[in-house]
């Protein structure tokens, strides 16, 4: 009986994996297709560098269709803006070649900036638009009458490759992402309606709080990476990205006023907020049984949650005014209020989120609401600058070693500095790809030169030619399939084809293979040196405390920046700092995360304070604006000065307490004070015996 329980669970296991295997095979046996299709028409209609068309087809290429279409977009525009920029430059410096070269570093480092700034393939756009300029102007520097020829041919070796690319990704057996964001949204709802109803009426410790924020933190940018893939290769999802957008924004809130709440209860531990705590246990155990019914990722499901949830939501102010009698104290009753206003608002959103879901794939066309909706990212400007300056320092360096030393082939190893400069500055851990892309090109180089003197010399003809380069492509196009391998294969795959130089007629000048696999070298070691000495936010810890400095301020933004759309756009840039901060630090990102989980509990209060700031009269919006101030100044404070400035936040919020009567602004500026007074809470200094018993006493005042 075991052995036949095993034999099942195996099956199953085994079927997964050839499956994935064979999705593996699909794509190399694809990518293969389009590199000889691009190469022969790129030979057929007789242009200059079939290479760069090959090429192309091995950067563009993806398993997912969508992912095709998309870098195929951003690459074209990019290849086009790249070719303008040229021109311009050429035309600006045409004898200068001095000049020439500033101009060419100081565009190729603005466009690593940018390429920092942006996500997905728009960076890789920006990262186009900088190394095309290089592609187009290199070649031809020494006779620049020849620029407009070269632009047009690049343009068109590149253009080719993306049709190709396009064509082979979206038509033969395509991989829809579709089908990736679909079960990315449904296991993101069912997931978190799973963790709601399993903790909602009980308690959740830090450390499960944590490691829920971190879930939702990737699963919220993973649907926005995927949403603004799939837009290229879907219609209907196309029409329905400000929904997408609305659904996800509608996650973030829920998620942030839950995890909200639940701090809140971990703070009534005392034995004097028993009492109190406990009522709102009570009606956190009432709303949990509104997600007793059907929580399946179907919108038919969702759709009678959303109506068990609304009804939930008639009944609990009745429910609140029950466990609310017999509260006697003020203290007691405010931190009553505060906790039901937030598991209102919890219940509210989820029922706003559960909605969102339900009408997702309905006809129809997106609101004026929905399509205000906007994920903002957020960006770290002088790391930019550190970027943009990289690229710039490594182009002028490398040229000036071209022009002193007289190489001739200095061109190309300026050309693949200036091309992985770009490329990996947003990487995770550059210097790691780097070391990869180094062995991928160090093994490419001579198995390209064993290919063409020792098998393309004895074939003849197109067919031979591909049945002669096909085992050596194989080799690398599958390793990059392999995650760990992955920039070993890319920079495998991309020195063996540079090298080949394909063209017809074809020749064979071994010299010439050599040098410029000296040069391959020369310029992936260049890039190494750069990123060694200018790292990213993965190797230089400054640059990670001023990501963890921008996640901070996003607290400062919400006390000052302009109201309309506020929430959203904090919400939104806060997550995405901080799955920088994951990319960039590992596991290392945990010393962070209760920064994270500060910045978002904080943010929130101030937002909704700030909302309830405009009905109160002109003497108490005076008292809140001090509030705001203090917060913002605590949030941008140094550590040597954060408990000062945390004192002072404190005698803020009391003096605002004091003097306010509105009730929910009350409650806000309560839970705000609770925040402050968190001794597990990052905004905690170590105190001194005399400072804790005051921070205690203040804890049981109203």
């Amino acid at each position: 009986m075991k052995a036949e329980d095993q034999a099942a669970l195996s099956k199953p296991l085994l079927i997964g994996l050839l499956r994935e295997a064979g999705l593996d095979w699909l794509y190399v046996g694809k990518v293969l297709l389009a590199i000889f299709m691009g190469g022969g028409l790129a030979m057929r209609l007789d242009l200059q560098q079939p290479a760069t068309t090959m090429l192309t087809v091995a950067l563009v290429m993806h398993p997912a269709s969508g992912m095709v279409l998309a870098k195929s977009f951003y690459r074209a525009v990019g290849t086009l803006v790249g070719c303008g920029a040229a021109i311009a430059l050429v035309g600006l410096f045409p004898q200068q070649r001095e000049l020439l070269l500033v101009g060419m570093a100081l565009w190729i480092g603005l466009c690593a900036a940018g390429a920092s700034l942006y996500r997905n393939f728009m960076s890789y756009g920006f990262v186009l638009s900088g190394y095309t300029v290089a592609i187009v102007v290199l070649p031809v520097v020494q006779h620049p009458q020849a620029l407009f020829d070269s632009a047009v041919m690049r343009v068109s070796e590149v253009m080719l490759g993306i049709l190709v690319a396009g064509l082979v990704g979206d038509v033969l057996f395509p991989q829809r992402l579709r089908m990736a964001l679909r079960q990315q949204l449904s296991g993101q709802y069912s997931g978190f309606l799973a963790f709601v109803r399993g903790s909602l009426g009980g308690v959740l410790g830090r450390d499960a709080l944590e490691n829920a924020h971190m879930r939702f933190v990737g699963e919220t940018i993973q649907v926005e990476n995927l949403r603004s893939s799939v837009v290229f290769e879907d219609a209907g999802v196309r029409a329905h990205s400000p929904r997408l957008r609305q659904l996800n924004q509608r996650f973030m809130e829920v998620s942030t006023s839950y995890q909200t709440l639940h701090h809140l209860m971990n703070r009534m531990h005392a034995p004097h907020h028993r009492d109190t705590r406990q009522r709102l246990m009570q009606l956190c155990v009432f709303a949990a049984t509104a997600l007793e019914d059907d929580c399946e990722p179907d919108p038919a499901a969702a759709a009678r949650l959303s109506q068990a949830l609304q009804q939930a939501e008639r009944e609990l102010p009745g429910k609140i005014s029950e466990q609310r009698q017999g509260l006697t104290s003020p203290r007691e009753r405010l931190d009553f209020d505060t906790g039901a206003e937030l598991l209102s608002r919890c219940l509210q959103e989820l029922q706003a989120y559960v909605q969102a879901y339900a009408v997702l794939r309905r006809p129809g066309v997106p609101t004026a609401a929905q399509k205000q909706v906007v994920f903002q990212h957020g960006n770290d400007r002088l790391g930019a600058l550190v970027c943009g300056v990289r690229a710039t320092v490594t182009m002028l360096v490398m040229g000036s070693f071209w022009i002193m030393s007289g190489w001739l082939h200095g061109g190309s190893a300026m050309m693949l500095a200036t091309i992985f400069t770009g490329m990996f500055a947003s990487a995770p851990n550059p210097s790691a790809v780097v070391r990869q892309i180094t062995l991928g090109f160090a093994t490419g180089m001579p198995l390209a030169f064993l290919c063409q003197f020792m098998v393309l010399t004895h074939m003849d003809g197109f067919v031979l030619m591909v049945a002669g380069i096909l085992p050596f492509l194989l080799i690398g196009l599958y390793l990059t399939t392999r995650p760990t391998l992955a920039g070993y294969g890319t920079g495998y795959v991309l020195s063996f084809i540079y090298l080949l130089n394909l063209h017809s007629p074809m020749t064979f000048d071994p010299v010439y293979v050599v040098n410029e696999g000296i040069s391959q070298i020369v310029g992936v070691l260049a890039v190494a040196v750069a990123f060694s000495l200018f790292g990213n936010a993965s190797s230089n810890r400054w640059l990670r405390n001023r990501l963890l400095r921008q996640l901070r301020s996003q607290v400062a933004r919400a006390c000052e920046l302009p109201l309309p759309g506020l929430r959203d756009r904090v919400e939104s840039a806060a997550r995405d700092l901080f799955m920088q901060i994951m990319v960039h630090a590992g596991p290392r990102a945990r010393d962070w995360l209760a920064w994270a989980l500060s910045v978002h509990e904080t943010g929130r209060a101030v937002v909704e304070l700030r909302r309830v700031q405009a009905s109160l009269p002109d003497d108490q919006q005076g008292v809140v604006v001090a509030v705001l101030e203090a917060f913002a100044a605590l949030y941008r404070s140094d550590a040597g000065k954060q408990e000062s400035a945390r004192q002072r936040a404190l005698r803020a919020l009391d003096t605002a307490m004091a003097a306010v009567s509105d009730r929910p602004a009350l409650r806000q500026l309560h839970l705000l004070r609770l925040a402050l007074l968190d001794t597990a809470s990052v905004l905690a200094a170590p105190l001194s015996p005399h400072l804790s018993s005051r921070q205690e006493a203040a804890t049981d005042a109203p």
